[in-house]
């Protein structure tokens, strides 16, 4: 049966400008992640026109552009590529200020981004909207969530020890359940907004369609191929690889493919907002240091679909959750904040390191309730070798409890319910 629906609280929200400033808003993202809902929900006063609709392509093709203030005036224009002539009539109407705002919306990134450069330089400000984040899963949207622990401690200005010594050790009551409810979410079916919704039968089925749509669409705006049993074999390869050094030469033997074929294919997934590409840390600590990027999935429940991997997490998995959930928040809440790995050929291992300014966060991911010795040596030997430039490191893991695991070098085990 399904369940009421009631919005979620997007904190891309808040960084979205108000109708009363003179801007062009794009908004993009995969599909189903609620571009549509946000944009009409946070400017309820705009026009809105789907270009999902044939009629209503070609009602906005046959309006001149001197006339497009009046036809339409300021709009929400959603999946605006489908229409490519809208960018230049949106361009001229702004230009000649007969229109101060319109937004933009649309799931195919190079397509909409390619007619956002060409036409709208220097006037569309740009936002991604990623799946749902665990802090919007537990909200409504007339209530704005109490902050993640995670933007706390990359806007901490001194070391990240003291914020977190005056953090609640465990999560009790209500707060406990609601968080680890949305991790638990989170964690088997991803943050696709309308499984919330859904029992699980359905979003199986939902996550299956899903897939389908993406083939059909999404890609079909990408590149018209003419075979999809390679993109699907690599897909799939891919996926099984979610968490680890990315080879495309090995990619390519795997799935029968040429190296080009596919680097193509991954950056189909990337551009639209199927994968990220984790990149090396590249500070001169070591001469050894490993260049190769990481693959991750962006959405678990995406990830559990294509792999067939309804059981327990495992390593690569957890992995994949930890470091998915943190790239939203920060590409949607902090942009001039920067994540990467660390990786020498010696074995010195460190899963994320958060640049913030001139300092660093290191997070070691362990999926498992308890944290031993072994999991914070490699964060140690980092906080030593970067003196004052460390702010601090984590171990996230699965437990329940927030503590301080070596007070000489700051770092401290965050449960992941706590931590997002």
């Amino acid at each position: 049966m399904k369940k009421n629906k009631i919005l979620k609280y997007r904190w891309l929200s808040t960084r979205l400008p108000p109708p009363g400033k003179r801007r062009i808003v794009v908004v993009t993202g995969a599909r189903q992640t609620g571009k549509t809902t946000l944009a009409r929900m946070k400017y309820p006063g705009l026009n809105y026109i789907n270009l999902d609709s044939i009629e209503d392509r070609q009602a906005v093709a046959g309006i001149r552009t001197a006339s497009w203030a009046g036809a339409v005036g300021e709009a929400i224009i959603d999946e605006a590529q489908k229409e490519p002539s809208v960018f230049d009539k949106v361009k001229w109407a702004f230009d000649q200020r007969k229109i101060d705002f319109s937004v933009l919306t649309g799931s195919s990134r190079i397509l909409l981004m390619s007619q956002v450069k060409e036409t709208m330089a220097g006037r569309a400000f740009l936002f991604d909207l990623w799946p749902l984040m665990a802090s919007e899963i537990r909200s409504e949207w007339n209530t704005k969530p109490g902050m993640p622990l995670i933007q706390n401690l990359i806007q901490a200005r001194g070391h990240v020890g003291r914020l977190l010594a005056d953090c609640p050790t465990i999560l009790m009551g209500n707060k406990a359940e609601e968080a680890l409810g949305a991790m638990d979410h989170l964690s088997k079916w991803g943050g696709m907004p309308e499984l919330l919704y859904l029992d699980d039968n359905e979003r199986h089925e939902w996550l299956r369609s899903y897939q389908q749509t993406f083939l059909e669409r999404d890609l079909a705006d990408l590149a018209r191929l003419r075979d999809l049993a390679p993109f699907l074999t690599l897909q799939r390869i891919a996926m099984l690889r979610s968490g680890s050094l990315l080879s495309f030469s090995e990619l390519a033997r795997d799935a029968g493919i040429s190296v080009n074929t596919a680097r193509r294919f991954l950056e189909y997934l990337r551009i639209s907002y199927q994968t990220i590409l984790l990149m090396p840390w590249y500070r001169n600590l070591t001469s050894r240091v490993i260049k190769t990027p990481k693959l991750y999935w962006i959405d678990i429940g995406i990830l559990r679909q294509g792999t067939g991997k309804w059981g327990v997490m495992d390593g690569g998995m957890f992995e994949t959750l930890v470091v998915s959930e943190i790239h939203k928040w920060i590409n949607t809440m902090a942009p001039d904040t920067r994540l990467y790995f660390y990786r020498t050929r010696s074995g010195l291992e460190v899963d994320l390191i958060i640049e913030t300014g001139d300092r660093i966060i290191g997070i070691e991911i362990k999926n498992r309730p308890r944290v031993a010795a072994r999991d914070f040596k490699n964060l140690k030997a980092l906080a030593m070798a970067l003196g004052d430039e460390w702010k601090g490191g984590m171990v996230v893991y699965t437990g329940m409890e927030l503590e301080e695991v070596s007070g000489d070098h700051g770092i401290w085990a965050v449960p992941i319910h706590m931590l997002i």
